[in-house]
């Protein structure tokens, strides 16, 4: 019996990362692989409110703290809600985004600590972590090229702060190897997919799936 498996993308804005979610999906569904797609922040009906103030509310001055809970809480429902009984049903879950952007963003970028807002990560996703993350990495200038919609408060921060953010998450993902792969999201989208899908399909077949091919 195959067992469930939990995947994050992650990386700077404007890699990619959320075209490169959905075409996972599409791909697990043609091989009649149960699946579950997620967004962090939101998934759920308080995500989604969480989210546009986090991420949209300008007329609020946001602390960075305030910033990264907000992140946090909409996070601690996704699990209850939607991942938890996804795995519990022997799914396989792709989330686009988790607890590593808030150890980049507010962390490395922002100021905090990243090894207070890993502890408080932890108990937010009772204990639960991607079996797998997959850092989409680009030139700077090649994500910001990218991004064909209005900035959230994220993407419109200086180009230092995304600097920080970039060099946060090559070094969280140098440090656990084991749990993260780094994409390099430069090439075309068909390209880039054919590196998701085989760093997933290594994960899938060592859980049990039977997966025979890379697509």
């Amino acid at each position: 019996m195959p067992k469930p498996v939990f995947i994050s993308f992650d990386g700077l804005d404007g890699t990619g990362k959320s075209t490169q979610c959905r075409l996972l999906v599409d791909w697990l569904a043609s091989l009649k692989i149960p699946a579950t797609a997620c967004t962090d922040p939101g998934g759920t009906a308080i995500g989604q409110e969480l989210r546009k103030i986090v991420l949209f509310g300008r007329e609020h001055r946001i602390s960075t703290v305030t910033e990264a809970m907000l992140f946090m809480a909409s996070r601690a429902q996704l699990v209850e809600e939607v991942i938890r009984p996804a795995l519990d049903r022997g799914e396989v879950v792709v989330s686009d985004r988790f607890t590593l952007a808030n150890v980049v963003y507010q962390g490395h970028a922002g100021g905090m600590r990243p090894e207070d807002l890993w502890a408080v990560g932890k108990v937010v996703a009772d204990g639960l972590e991607p079996d797998l993350t997959l850092v989409f990495d680009a030139p700077l200038e090649v994500s910001v090229a990218r991004r064909n919609r209005e900035a959230d408060r994220m993407e419109e921060r200086d180009r230092e702060f995304q600097r920080r953010v970039q060099t946060g998450f090559r070094y969280e993902a140098g440090r656990r190897p084991e749990k993260y792969r780094i994409i390099d999201a430069a090439p075309d989208v068909e390209v880039v997919q054919r590196h998701v899908r085989r760093e997933v399909t290594r994960l899938l077949t060592a859980n049990g799936w039977p997966v025979t091919t890379e697509g």
